[in-house]
């Protein structure tokens, strides 16, 4: 099962990328409901308000110790904020992937654009589209974290393979595609389809499917 935190930011659509791949999943907005995750998606959002909220919770102790127990984690846009290590000019937050983060590096909301790019083939075999909303840069990867996907200069996907984490600064979650969905759901070692057989045209989501989810309760 994957959860997704739950406190703030693109919840829903996320939801609905798993269950599109026929994986469970659930909510999660209190440390106990890590219990029995093998992954955990940290979704967009405002990173300074997250921050905050993990700290109420309690999540931003619990967190770093479920990674520790060998939970995965994939954090998109201000989930990639959290989980660097290092962002420029602030403090870190859960301070767990070896990269450095420079917010808001694309601009403002009026600057937000799409954009299709190859990714690694165990990823995509295809070019996979891409949602950048008011996203921030990678600007540095340390030792052991693999550059998965950089726009013109910009790095925009990372891994650490050897511990489990994923960083985004797209949204994943907003385009039809369930390709880094796929591919996060098999490194957290759940089956679900080929890269080949995940194709952008066969995810788009109905309205009435979102609206479906997002009255789900506990919403």
């Amino acid at each position: 099962m994957i959860g997704v935190l739950d406190l703030q930011g693109g919840v829903v659509e996320h939801l609905g990328h798993l269950h599109a791949l026929g994986v469970p999943a659930r909510r999660v907005r209190h440390p106990q409901e890590l219990d029995g995750l093998a992954g955990l998606i940290l979704p967009g959002g405002e990173s300074t308000c997250l921050g905050k909220l993990l700290h109420q919770t309690g999540l931003d102790t619990a967190i770093p110790a479920a990674h520790a127990r060998g939970l995965r984690l994939w954090g998109t846009c201000a989930g990639a904020i959290l989980l660097a290590k290092a962002v420029e000019g602030e403090k870190p937050h859960l301070a767990l992937l070896d990269i450095t983060v420079h917010r808001n590096a694309y601009g403002s909301q009026l600057d937000s654009f799409t954009a299709t790019a190859e990714v690694p083939p165990e990823i995509s075999p295809a070019p996979v589209p891409l949602v950048f909303i008011r996203a921030p840069v990678i600007t540095r990867t340390g030792p052991g974290v693999r550059v998965l996907l950089a726009v013109g200069d910009r790095i925009a996907a990372a891994a650490d393979d050897t511990g489990g984490m994923l960083a985004t600064v797209f949204h994943p979650e907003l385009s039809p595609s369930l390709a880094f969905h796929g591919w996060f759901a098999r490194l957290c070692g759940l089956t679900v389809p080929s890269p080949e057989a995940l194709r952008g045209d066969d995810a788009a989501w109905s309205r009435e499917s979102w609206t479906k989810l997002a009255a789900r309760p506990g919403r």
